[in-house]
């Protein structure tokens, strides 16, 4: 534990956060249990999710880069051993949440799962992306396992289901679960970015239709617990301040409405 604390401040004085925004987004909280054996163990709003099981840990998203230190003190903080973690899954290959990923396989020695959309760009470590190009590197990691639309990733009892919900990236994914008799869905991002270009876009040309097919499929899913790639999609620093408990199936369906709606507005605009 000392040893983890000690990594954890030297990788925040080595790589602080280069811009306000991310480390606004990247700054430590403690981390707790949200509901039956999923724990929350990331930053301020780049978000990590441990899942534990009898059998060994799944971790849902890495952060940034800076963030894979915290992730790891606070496996330790729950009274978890970062070697039991097995499998490290992603929502999306964008440097805030999968730029942790490859220091977290590297310590926990976990099995890393993508989606085969996202699959070439955590490879590239977010080089060449289709909307962002060559801005926002991360460490390249590579799957053990690749991932399609509805796969099931089961350890210990616990079953995860991938929904391949493109848009954001073209692989990016939804996953949810059961905690308990709680239906639990991790929503991987429908939101456009201002630097996004969704029409004429030759390396994105089917971008619009994907958001579409993403929005509709998002509707359709149970949720009991709303969680998500960024804690402002769900009220984390609410749950953090105020003790409130998770957000559930009524912010779930307010979020999409919201933010289907900007997004057509930005399809309307020609953007």
């Amino acid at each position: 534990m000392r040893r983890l604390i000690l990594i954890l401040l030297l990788a925040t004085s080595a790589f602080a956060q280069k811009d306000p925004t991310s480390r606004s987004w990247n700054q430590p909280v403690e981390p707790f249990r949200i509901a039956g054996n999923v724990y929350y163990v990331g930053a301020s709003d780049v978000t990590s999710y441990l899942i534990i099981t009898p059998k060994g840990h799944i971790v849902l998203d890495g952060g940034f880069e800076e963030t894979a230190p915290m992730i790891l003190v606070n496996i330790e903080k729950l009274g978890f051993r970062v070697k039991d973690v097995r499998i490290l899954l992603s929502s999306h290959a964008h440097y805030d949440h999968a730029g942790g990923l490859a220091e977290l396989k590297r310590v926990t020695g976990a099995k890393f799962y993508s989606s085969r959309g996202d699959l070439p760009a955590h490879a590239r470590g977010g080089l060449d992306d289709p909307q962002f190009g060559n801005k926002y590197p991360y460490p390249p990691v590579f799957a053990d396992r690749i991932l399609e639309d509805g796969a099931r990733v089961s350890l210990g009892g616990t079953t995860l289901t991938a929904h391949v919900t493109p848009g954001h990236t073209p692989g990016c994914t939804t996953w949810t679960m059961r905690a308990g008799k709680r239906s639990v869905v991790f929503v991987g991002s429908p939101t456009v970015p201002s630097e996004y270009r969704l029409r004429n876009n030759p390396r994105y040309p089917n971008a619009i239709a994907d958001y579409r097919a993403q929005f509709a499929k998002l509707k359709t899913l149970g949720c009991d617990v709303f969680l998500a790639s960024h804690g402002n999609f769900f009220g984390l620093s609410d749950m953090i301040a105020k003790k409130k408990s998770f957000a559930g199936c009524d912010e779930y369906h307010a979020f999409l409405a919201a933010t289907e709606r900007r997004f057509e507005d930005r399809v309307a605009r020609g953007e």
